[in-house]
């Protein structure tokens, strides 16, 4: 699985997990021009990438691939606060 095709399958699980778990009284569903790649790498086989949403749910999502066994793995995260400590 080359880069543009791992960011492709990552963006589509993404929103089909965003669309599943979204509170359904907000009304909201989103495609995949709502998900962004914040990072992502390649060593040797496998792949890994953050990525987000523009919803304000304060989620994002590790997907990882494993060329070995060609197995996608999503998690999904929630950002609770960020906190600043001076040094």
């Amino acid at each position: 699985m080359n880069e543009q095709e791992f960011v492709k399958a990552c963006k589509e699980k993404v929103v089909e997990y965003t669309n599943k778990h979204v509170d359904k009284t907000d009304s909201t569903s989103i495609d995949e021009s709502n998900v962004y790649t914040v990072w992502q790498c390649k060593t040797l086989q496998n792949n890994k990438a953050l990525l987000s949403t523009t919803l304000p749910d304060g989620m994002y999502y590790e997907a990882t691939y494993n060329g070995d066994k060609k197995e996608l793995y999503l998690d999904a995260y929630k950002k609770f606060e960020n906190v600043k400590y001076d040094f």
